[in-house]
Order: C-alpha cells, then structure tokens, then sequence
C-alpha cells in the first residue's frame, strides 16, 4: 500500500471506542455554523432625557454610537415628537460577529403632555412584527434580517421616590410586546442605602402594578457553582443601578473608565461602585434566552392575535405587499386570456370539423 493510500485511509479510521458513532459533535457543527453566520441583537433604550441612556451603551459595547448627536434647547422640546434612531454596528471580538441594532427614543417624556408619547414606540416594535411575519411568510426565507426588539432597558431617574405614572403607563403598555430589563440611572447620586430603598420601593411597584419584567431564567442542576452563584446575585441586582462613563481616568496607579469627583472617583467596571458589570454580564450571557423569549412569547403572541384578526388593522399594504398583489392580478388576467383564446380555438375546430361533416353527407 502507498503512503498515500495509508494517508487517505487514515482520514477515516476510527480511533474512539467500539460503538461510538459520531454524532457526539453535532454541537461542534451548530457552533462552527453559527459563527460562520454570525449574530444579531436590537436593544431599544427608552427613558427621559439626560439620564445618560447613549453614555451607557457606548460604555456597554466600547463603541461611539452617536457621533454627530445634536442636543435640542428646551423651546425644541416643548412640542418634540417621539423620534425612532436606530443605529447598527458591526462587533468582532475573537472572530464572534454580532450585528448590533440599538434603537433609541430620544423625545420621550420631555413633551408638556406626554400621554401619548410611547405610542410610536409600540407601532415600531409592531412594525418589526409585522416586517419579519411578512419575511417568514414570503418565497425567500432564507436570508431573513431579524430586526425585532429583543430586548428594552427602561431608564428610571435616580431623582423620584419609586416610578413615576408614566414610568408605570408605559412599561405596562409594552411588557407583552418586549423583554423590559429596568435600569436606575447615574447611581452615583445616590447612597449605598438610598440605592437599596429605591430598588424595593421600585419592585414593590412592579408587582402592584402587575408589570411583567424580563427574569432570568434559574440555572440548570448540571450547571457549576459559579454559574448558579452568578445567576442568583444577578437576580438579586434587579433593577440595576448603573453608571456611565467614556473618559479614562487614573485611580490607584491605573487607568480605569469612570467618574472624576471632588471626593474620589467612581469606578463603572467596579461592582463595588454599581450594577454596570452585572447588567453587561447578564445582557451578554443571557442574550440567547432574550431572544427565544422573544421568539417563543412575544412574537408568537403577535403572530396568533395577528392571524386571527385576518388582517384587518392593517394601516396599509406595504409597497411590496402591492407589487405582489398586481402581480397576481396579471397573472390572472393572463390566465384569463389564454383559457379565452382555447375556447375560442376550439369553438373554431368544432365549426370546422361540421363543416366537413356537413361536406361528406352532401
């Protein structure tokens, strides 16, 4: 036998145990696949302006998502409509890809009257309903762009006594729709015990209300102890109170991101300090359940209430809904035609053969 006939044959020997089959790496297959195909995640910010929801997600991800923002004055936000910026950016980190959508709301709550001002936030998570049923019901399923909100970090001020009614209003509006995490912002104004009172008073008024919040789900027997470990005190952090910062500082000798004060420094990556590891961590090792729960619950409950309407709230039929529809209106018509041209053919070849007939009896 040849050295390459040995090679060739050693490609397929079996160096496991007698029985062993292979489908034990199915799994590596899932993974080489899914990281060929890379990832994609929308997270919407919603909360009031200057509560710092863009520091903190360019401090989540180490990007600058918002380079050019203009900041409007007060006269601009007396009649400001809810706005919708969603920003996309690609992240590689250790040859993972994860296409990030960040969905910003910047106009909320700064209206004199903001009864109706997360109305265009819920017709927007609705559209991305209503865009990925359309794209899973279409011929081409294969390339299908997931832009459904997987998951909502609601900002709450710092400054109140718990949540205020529209706080209350909005998280109630929309809990059936999205994943709401909430996030007590620049914790840095508050005590160790003032941090820990806010926190329950705003529990409290989570369950009094009846709002559903995104809960972690509890670790697997099998899993280790540190990760059980971590999933409780992450459970416990709710509702995460987080500081934001882009600028490096010096501390003790090194360079950290955070807060310079004229009391000290206020360090966003020390757990000591705030929630912003702990939030980071469980959007990060969470973000897989985010979005079956938006696949199995939220879009499902769309997806059925949607049928059973049949389509009749429907605003409009989108422009390639029309195209489609006139498509088929020609293809009818031209049905039409042809089963029109055939009858008249044979009517046709039906006068023809009497014709002869009428011939060979003369």
């Amino acid at each position: 036998m040849s050295q390459a006939d040995k090679m060739k044959q050693g490609q397929f020997t079996n160096p496991e145990t007698p029985g062993y089959v292979g489908f034990a790496n199915l799994p590596n297959q899932v993974h080489r696949k899914s990281v060929k195909k890379g990832f994609e995640f929308t997270l919407m910010v919603v909360g009031e302006s200057g509560l710092g929801k863009s520091t903190l997600i360019n401090s989540l991800f180490l990007t600058d998502l918002y380079p050019e923002r203009i900041i409007p004055g007060a006269a601009e936000k007396i009649e400001r409509t809810v706005q919708i910026e969603a920003s996309t950016v690609e992240i590689e980190e250790r040859g993972v890809k994860l296409r990030l959508t960040v969905v910003d709301t910047p106009g909320y709550g700064d209206a004199i009257n903001s009864q109706d001002c997360f109305s265009t936030i819920i017709s927007y998570i609705d559209d991305q309903f209503e865009r990925y049923l359309h794209d899973e019901s279409g011929l081409n399923r294969r390339h299908i762009v997931d832009n459904r909100v997987h998951c909502c970090f609601y900002f709450i001020s710092p400054l109140g006594h718990g949540l205020k009614p529209l706080d209350v209003q909005f998280m109630k509006a929309i809990h059936n729709k999205v994943n709401v995490v909430p996030v007590i912002a620049k914790a840095d104004t508050l005590t160790l015990r003032e941090r820990e009172r806010l926190k329950r008073r705003v529990l409290d008024e989570i369950d009094e209300h009846g709002i559903k919040i995104y809960h972690l789900p509890d670790a697997e027997s099998d899993e280790d102890e540190d990760f059980k470990e971590q999933t409780r005190i992450l459970k416990a952090s709710i509702p995460f109170a987080v500081v934001g910062s882009n600028q490096q500082i010096e501390a003790k000798g090194k360079k950290v991101r955070g807060r310079l004060y004229p009391w000290g420094v206020v360090e966003v990556e020390n757990p000591e300090h705030n929630d912003f590891l702990k939030l980071r961590t469980m959007l990060i090792t969470h973000m897989q359940d985010l979005q079956e729960v938006t696949q199995d619950l939220h879009y499902e409950n769309f997806r059925s209430e949607r049928l059973k309407r049949g389509g009749s709230n429907r605003k409009g039929p989108e422009p390639e809904e029309m195209d489609k529809d006139m498509i088929l209106q020609e293809k009818e018509a031209e049905l039409r035609r042809m089963q029109e041209m055939i009858t008249k053919m044979q009517a046709q070849m039906q006068k023809q053969g009497d014709g002869e007939g009428d011939g060979q009896h003369v």
